[in-house]
């Protein structure tokens, strides 16, 4: 695996360069084919799929982070990694989230997985698995989240799961966006948030008066619209790092030390010594999804990606042979 020499070693350089660098996704020769599922009443969510030419050598859901889509940098430039070494690649839309504000009853959260669940188990209905799962951001703590709610039910539905600058830890990653150092990523998430939410129909402006940060907008909003005693409720519930003893599938986080909305200290977690089934590769450069490399591929976290897709691909291929014995153990990596 390449060690990733960064661009340059700042991580609001390399945070905001990763969100603003130009990925391209050839849509002429991999055509994207678009499919809502209701995943429950008053529910739609999209997901964009698009297929290889010849035989495929595996499956991947991609899921965006908060305030993201199908069309975000780092999902649109995995998808073309995918496409070229023969894997059919699908881009997840959390609901109301890539135009689909009107499709949704219901807004979207830091813990959901129903919706996900509902996509995976019918793409396996139809034959599709064993699926890969990569989340960034927001989307790692769901495909965590959800690896560990499913334990052992987990291996008949997802070969794998992967997550990129993960909050882990939804309250201690609140408090650091609060810093003075993230308040223009602050604000820019919550104008996006307010506005998507009033693509819905269900807010007006008054709605967020007075929320300017994202803890008091969990707190007033999010928290309220799903059940959650307050944010803070919200938080502790819903933080994948509460089910990452119960993960029974291959799980690889990729973390940078200096991401600046994530404190590291949250991956000091016993699990990532005591799960056998869990990776760290911790980066000590490379922002919060600003892994820009300093050479070509630019893309550094792609092509991790894919040596894992083809790691677990081969080891599941291992243990398919006759009189096989598989070395179930991973061992963390820092």
């Amino acid at each position: 695996m390449r060690a990733f020499v960064p661009l340059i070693p700042n991580p609001h350089f390399l945070t905001v360069a990763g969100n603003f660098w130009p990925r391209l996704l050839d849509t002429a020769r991999f055509p994207v084919e678009p499919k809502l599922y209701r995943t429950e009443p008053g529910v739609e969510v999209l997901l964009q799929s698009q297929y290889p030419a010849g035989a495929l050598r595996g499956e991947m859901i991609l899921v965006h982070g908060l305030e993201g889509s199908g069309e975000s940098g780092y999902m649109r430039s995995l998808s073309q990694a995918g496409l070229d070494a023969g894997c059919a690649m699908h881009r997840f839309h959390m609901r109301t989230c890539g135009r689909t504000a009107h499709l949704s009853k219901t807004l979207y959260h830091s813990g959901l997985t129903s919706d996900l669940l509902w996509v995976v188990r019918e793409l396996t209905r139809q034959g599709r698995g064993p699926l890969f799962l990569v989340g960034f951001s927001l989307g790692g703590n769901v495909v965590l989240k959800l690896a560990g709610e499913l334990g052992e039910e987990a291996r008949d539905l997802v070969a794998a799961v992967c997550a990129v600058s993960t909050p882990i830890d939804l309250e201690a990653c609140a408090r650091r966006m609060m810093k003075l150092d993230n308040r223009f990523y602050e604000r820019r998430f919550l104008r996006r948030m307010f506005l998507r939410l009033l693509g819905t129909g269900r807010y007006t402006r008054g709605d967020f008066r007075g929320i300017r940060s994202i803890f008091e907008f969990d707190d007033r909003i999010t928290a309220p619209e799903f059940g959650f005693r307050d944010g803070l409720d919200y938080y502790r519930t819903q933080s994948s790092r509460r089910f990452l003893d119960r993960i029974r599938v291959p799980a690889l986080v990729i973390q940078a030390q200096d991401d600046t909305f994530i404190p590291f200290e949250t991956f000091r977690h016993p699990a990532f010594d005591s799960n056998p089934h869990l990776r760290l590769i911790a980066t000590r450069h490379g922002g919060h999804l600003g892994f820009i490399a300093g050479r070509r591929p630019r893309f550094w976290v792609d092509g991790v990606v894919l040596e894992w897709f083809e790691e677990v691909g081969s080891r599941r291929r291992e243990w398919a042979r006759p009189h096989s014995v598989p070395a179930l153990r991973t061992r963390p990596s820092v």
